[in-house]
């Protein structure tokens, strides 16, 4: 328990040398690497989305491939291809960028829909398909993704299956007046701080993290609780879509990581409340008229966690 708790507080730190004053931020994104899960980082331009995204793959001692999306980028640069060896004249695989430990899908809602959707299997099933076989992912394997509010031009919307991929979805914000000049400070030097970075875990221990955060022990009482509150939503006459089982299932493990890094070996209902938010509102879809009259996702899952009984005897 106290090695995981370790490399997780080196991890942090070691971010927190380029990441300023976002300490709950950086919890979070590692909390999803904890859970096997895949980060959308969603912001406007300039806070510190590719920034904070990068960080994370140099602290790890694990391949990295960028991926730039725009509207010209296609599924098989994604995935890969195979191509014939004029040679031999087998067919040989080429593989895409996603092929990769650590992938950093910069702005994706960028790219067209159809290349959006290319990244479905990769992050539920942990492989691609491509031209009837099947190549399985390396270990670990996580999504990083950064996005624009839809809001800005030549942005796409990313679909409901797409949004249900990630396993939490996270926003910097703007810094404080002390933490930007911290960070003018910093980035006035002649080398930039994260040319200092350097891996402080390996693949082997980010494995062995993922494999204890799946023995802290979730009580029946826990479960019950967040089929609760994913029922809720699914009965809200302001939402048109609720949380799926997918969903669910992502509160548990995001529990169960929230707990591993408080130094528990089971879950309290405040962990579920803790992670609530990042883990469910993006898969929430609201009705018209909840748009017309300016609610939120948000707020709404505020509302419905408050509505939801607490158990009182855990574990």
């Amino acid at each position: 328990m106290q090695q995981p708790r370790r490399m997780v507080r080196a991890l942090q730190q070691n971010i927190g040398k380029v990441i300023v004053g976002k300490d709950d931020v950086v919890e979070l994104a590692l909390i999803a690497l904890l859970c096997r899960g895949h980060v959308l980082i969603e912001d406007v331009p300039g806070v510190g989305k590719t920034t904070l995204a990068s960080a994370i793959a140099r602290s790890l001692d694990c391949s990295f491939k960028r991926i730039q999306f725009t509207p010209d980028v296609t599924p098989s640069d994604v995935t890969g291809f195979t191509i014939v060896n004029f040679k031999s004249g087998a067919m040989e695989f080429k593989p895409g960028a996603v092929m990769s430990q650590i992938v950093l899908a910069d702005e994706i809602n960028r790219t067209s829909p159809k290349t959006q959707s290319s990244l479905l299997e990769a992050m539920e099933e942990y492989q691609v398909t491509v031209d009837g076989v099947t190549y399985p992912m390396p270990k670990p394997f996580i999504v990083l993704a950064t996005q624009n509010p839809i809001e800005f031009v030549g942005t796409y919307p990313l679909p409901e299956a797409q949004m249900d991929r990630f396993l939490i979805r996270i926003s910097i914000g703007y810094p404080s007046v002390e933490e930007e000049t911290d960070i003018l400070e910093r980035y006035s030097k002649a080398a930039a701080p994260m040319q200092s970075l350097e891996a402080v875990c390996s693949a082997a221990d980010v494995l062995d993290m993922q494999g204890a955060v799946r023995e802290i022990y979730c009580a029946r009482e826990v479960r019950s609780y967040v089929a609760s509150i994913a029922d809720a939503t699914r009965r809200h006459p302001m939402l048109q879509l609720g949380v799926s089982t997918r969903g669910a299932i992502a509160l548990v493990r995001a529990a169960q990581a929230c707990a591993l890094i408080e130094g528990r070996n089971y879950i309290v209902p405040e962990d579920v409340q803790r992670m609530a938010h990042p883990v469910l509102a993006h898969r929430l879809s609201l009705t018209p008229e909840a748009r017309i009259k300016g609610l939120s996702t948000e707020r709404i899952l505020a509302g419905l966690i408050g509505s939801v009984q607490v158990p009182v005897r855990v574990p």
